[in-house]
């Protein structure tokens, strides 16, 4: 059976819950080396320690800050010599009706949604260059496809990030560096979490209970993804709940 996962080194935002905490578990168990990124350190460090992993596979990184992102790849580097897979994971959703204009929420959507990925690809694209050599996996959305009423904001960015992630795939092809962006429909994570208006959180945390399939489904499409042998390039994975309807 191929395998191109094993002694890769991936690195992954938004690692301490949800999606992130789900694929670190599922690569580590395939061999994968791994450093790991989000701003709660002990939730971090509880994970590492969980999976193997020494305490400085664990950094505390917010993505809103390119300082900290660079520093999260550097310390990849400096740890194992190199950058295979950059997973940029980390994203919120709190989802409104543009009318309210709840402004600092459409703020921190575009801050870590949309830049945050940008700062990864920032950090990773110059060692991969020289490699001549990796991977950046961007994550979107379902939401990214298809706007509703209250997601306007967050579709935004998650559209951002298809059109990013296209770019970026035609730019690397000198050096060898695959791209791939997934797509997920409800499944379990922290993002309804994040909701501040009490209503829609209320509406989407009934939506979460109803359909969310688990985290381990995001983890496997990832998988299938590096997995894939060197002259594959799997750009664009779509899918949720089989009872989903949009």
């Amino acid at each position: 059976m191929h395998d191109n996962i094993a002694g890769k080194v991936v690195v992954i935002t938004g690692a301490s819950s949800g999606l992130g905490t789900a694929t670190a578990r599922h690569l580590a168990e395939r061999g994968a080396k791994l450093v790991l990124g989000a701003r709660r350190l002990e939730r971090l460090k509880s994970l590492a320690w969980d999976i193997n992993l020494p305490t400085t596979a664990a950094v505390r990184t917010d993505v809103t800050d390119p300082a900290q992102v660079q520093a999260l790849v550097n310390g990849a580097i400096h740890q194992h010599g190199r950058i295979d897979v950059l997973i940029n994971n980390a994203g919120i959703m709190p989802q409104s009706l543009l009318e309210q204009a709840r402004i600092d929420d459409w703020n921190r959507m575009i801050d870590i949604n949309l830049k945050g990925v940008l700062y990864g690809i920032a950090a990773a694209l110059e060692p991969m260059k020289r490699q001549k050599s990796g991977h950046i996996i961007n994550v979107s959305s379902v939401a990214g496809h298809k706007v509703r009423p209250g997601s306007a904001v967050y579709a935004a960015t998650k559209a951002a990030v298809l059109m990013l992630s296209e770019g970026l795939r035609q730019e690397v092809k000198p050096y060898n560096i695959r791209t791939t962006v997934l797509s997920p429909g409800a499944v379990q994570s922290e993002l309804p979490q994040s909701v501040t208006d009490p209503n829609m959180a209320q509406a989407i945390k009934d939506f979460y209970e109803t359909y969310a399939i688990p985290a381990d489904s995001f983890a496997r499409a990832v998988a299938f993804a590096i997995n894939q042998p060197d002259d594959v390039d799997i750009n664009e994975i779509q899918f949720r709940p089989t009872r989903q309807d949009f």
